[in-house]
């Protein structure tokens, strides 16, 4: 799973038993060596969708940006400015080094549950991967309605879900499995390490992207195929702001 360059199991402890943010910090440099880090076939699946049904952006937001993973992408979707919003400085020293030289690109620091002001109104596609597991579903509301005011009228926030996982199923039992022993984790130990990966349902995101003030459409995402009984296993999110 990891390259010899990745963390070592130590390491991986140590930041499992870190906060969130302190976490990311330590796993910072080696992160683009673990299997964390958005694979290049989704970004590149979700571009090439944004691209087909949407065109072009103006400016461009990534929220939960992490080692910027997906900047590139909203470079080329968007004309004009392209923000990476992360709450770990470690991760945005990482991504701002690797955009060094591109002065379209800047970077905040900030939690997504909270986004400054200063960004309202500027954007006009936001996007995260891979970061909704770290957010517990009553944090939804605060995450959901900063990204709308960062968006301008017409703005888009896009994001992959995966479909729902067969119960009883291998990979069912796993993320139940790691999802179980992250709560006993958090109950015992501090400070807590929010990381789960069934909290984020779509008919629960969908609601509350809509009283966050979006309009909601699915895309399936046919790079991924499809399930056996014809559900796509992947969509792309387009929350539109009103």
């Amino acid at each position: 799973m990891f390259s010899s360059h990745g963390p070592s199991v130590r390491e991986l402890a140590v930041q499992g038993l870190s906060s969130v943010e302190r976490g990311y910090d330590l796993l910072a440099p080696k992160f683009d060596h673990t299997p964390f880090r958005t694979p290049d076939r989704m970004l590149d699946a979700v571009e090439e969708t944004l691209a087909q049904w949407e065109g072009t952006f103006g400016a461009g937001l990534d929220v939960c940006c992490g080692t910027g993973a997906g900047i590139g992408m909203l470079r080329r979707l968007c004309r004009d400015r392209v923000t990476g919003v992360d709450l770990s400085a470690g991760m945005l020293a990482e991504a701002a080094r690797v955009h060094a030289d591109d002065d379209r690109v800047d970077f905040v620091r900030a939690d997504a549950r909270a986004l400054p002001s200063a960004l309202a109104d500027s954007y006009d596609l936001a996007v995260s991967f891979g970061a909704f597991g770290h957010f517990l579903p009553a944090e939804r509301p605060a995450l959901f309605s900063g990204v709308h005011a960062a968006l301008r009228e017409g703005g888009v926030f896009a994001f992959p879900i995966g479909a729902p996982i067969p119960p009883g199923s291998p990979v069912w039992w796993a993320v139940a499995g790691f999802d179980a022993a992250m709560r006993v984790r958090n109950a015992v130990w501090r400070p807590p390490f929010v990381m789960y990966y069934r909290t984020f349902p779509l008919s629960g995101v969908r609601a509350d992207l809509r009283t966050a003030g979006f309009t909601v459409e699915t895309v399936p995402l046919e790079h991924f195929g499809r399930r056996a009984d014809g559900a796509p296993r992947w969509r792309l999110v387009l929350a539109r702001r009103s």
